[in-house]
């Protein structure tokens, strides 16, 4: 098993109520010339389900420069109805699922630290300040 330090926190920058499968991001990041999908988990909008994406064991491709050590998460949305704007449209229900999966791997994992993209890019992603909700983790 590899070693995590952290667990980086996405959005799939897609516009709000667009409800995009794992599948279909793994056909984006293929056609980017990645080996698979960059995430390893994706939470999906209708009723904020966990799906899998790279298994965990392998290396993401989710954050420049801090692939080798962590897990990526993505809940799908982050842009409003234009397509450009970031936007927090996580619904409840992915609200929840990003605490309770996070919460899982912190079981796994007690010493990885939570982070959102925008914390080592010049990014927007993932349209909040995970910071402001780290007490949610536990």
């Amino acid at each position: 098993m590899r070693a995590i330090h952290k667990i980086i926190i996405h959005c799939t920058a897609t516009r709000e109520g667009d409800d995009i499968s794992v599948d279909t991001i793994r056909r984006w990041h293929l056609n980017r010339g990645f080996s698979d999908i960059g995430y390893h988990y994706v939470i999906g909008i209708k009723n904020g389900e966990i799906h899998a994406g790279r298994p965990i064991e392998l290396m993401g491709a989710h954050c420049k420069g801090q692939n080798k050590y962590s897990i990526g998460i993505a809940y799908v949305g982050g842009v409003e109805a234009d397509g450009k704007t970031p936007k927090d449209t996580r619904t409840k229900a992915q609200k929840d699922s990003i605490i309770r999966l996070v919460k899982k791997l912190k079981g796994c994992y007690p010493d990885v630290t939570i982070h959102g993209h925008n914390e080592f890019s010049n990014k927007a992603c993932p349209s909040y300040n995970v910071q402001n909700e780290k007490d949610l983790f536990g």
